[in-house]
């Protein structure tokens, strides 16, 4: 009784601190979150604060700037999610062929990653600009330079090719240790069977990587939604609010404005519509893992 009272106390010990941490920065910002977005509450005047129902709620929903940033999110995810992934399992793939220097491939590839938003933003700048290296380029190849990032209709997709160039080093090395860790007998039984190789990649590639797939997904999708300083630094929600997200105008809002109610009730809302989203992909994903399942057994 005495030690395992010793291990309890030792195991508290070691998830205390991080329980209390997560308490004052992740839990207490939830309830009040909530608290608040059923308020007025203003940060430069609090003692006026009032309780208004769902006033707020009913307030951003009639907000046209608050509907652009949410189109404006979707359709970012929309473009990222596909771009990202199928360009890290591209990469994966074409690595994976390299008999040498691949891991200065790995580190080229992944560098883009460990580097601040800010500064890869600011860097895609002179590349946009109209005498930047990619106008350069088409120039070259006797296309007219575009506008990019000063366009409404182009802004909001060359954001999101900088933000895939970012982040594909990370999922590329998620699929790369994926393919590797293949059993090659799949593919030698393949080969004796004279497959071609979309057959093998359609066939074993494919099935294999399909959790991480799911993982990948789930992940880039998360990020998306959470774009925030691209825009900031790059167009500043412009031009003509093509660029303006959700987290931007929560942020715009409450720390602009200081209209900490309103924006809380931003952030709830935000909130339950990725939870949703989230319940839906898993869902989704569950039936077609059953299904397989299914199959399997059949077979057997």
């Amino acid at each position: 009784m005495k030690r395992r009272k010793s291990e309890s106390l030792m195991g508290m010990a070691f998830f205390g601190p991080a329980l209390v941490l997560l308490t004052i920065f992740l839990f207490l910002p939830m309830v009040l979150t909530l608290v608040f977005s059923f308020t007025d509450f203003f940060a430069l005047n609090p003692k006026l604060t009032h309780f208004t129902g769902l006033e707020n709620y009913i307030q951003i929903f009639e907000d046209e700037d608050f509907r652009q940033a949410f189109f404006n999110t979707v359709k970012f995810v929309i473009i990222i999610v596909p771009l990202q992934g199928l360009g890290a399992l591209g990469l994966a793939l074409l690595i994976d062929k390299v008999s040498h220097c691949k891991k200065y491939f790995k580190v080229a590839f992944f560098v883009p990653v460990v580097m601040s938003l800010a500064v890869v933003s600011t860097l895609w700048i002179q590349i946009y600009s109209p005498e930047g290296i990619l106008n350069s380029v088409l120039g070259v190849m006797g296309i007219s330079a575009q506008p990019f990032i000063n366009s409404a209709s182009q802004a909001l997709p060359s954001i999101a090719v900088m933000s895939a160039w970012q982040g594909v080093g990370y999922q590329m090395i998620i699929f790369l240790g994926g393919i590797q860790a293949i059993n090659p007998a799949l593919y030698e039984a393949a080969e004796m069977d004279h497959a071609t190789p979309w057959q093998k990649f359609r066939d074993i590639t494919l099935p294999e990587l399909k959790p991480l797939c799911i993982f990948v997904f789930i992940t880039i999708t998360i990020g998306a939604f959470r774009m925030l300083v691209q825009p900031m630094v790059m167009t500043g929600g412009g031009p003509s609010h093509s660029t303006y997200t959700v987290v931007y105008d929560i942020y715009e809002t409450g720390t602009v404005n200081w209209e900490i109610g309103l924006a809380s009730t931003m952030a709830i809302a935000f909130a339950f519509f990725v939870m949703i989203l989230t319940v839906i992909q898993t869902i989704l994903t569950r039936d077609k893992e059953e299904k397989d399942g299914n199959k399997k057994t059949k077979k057997k």
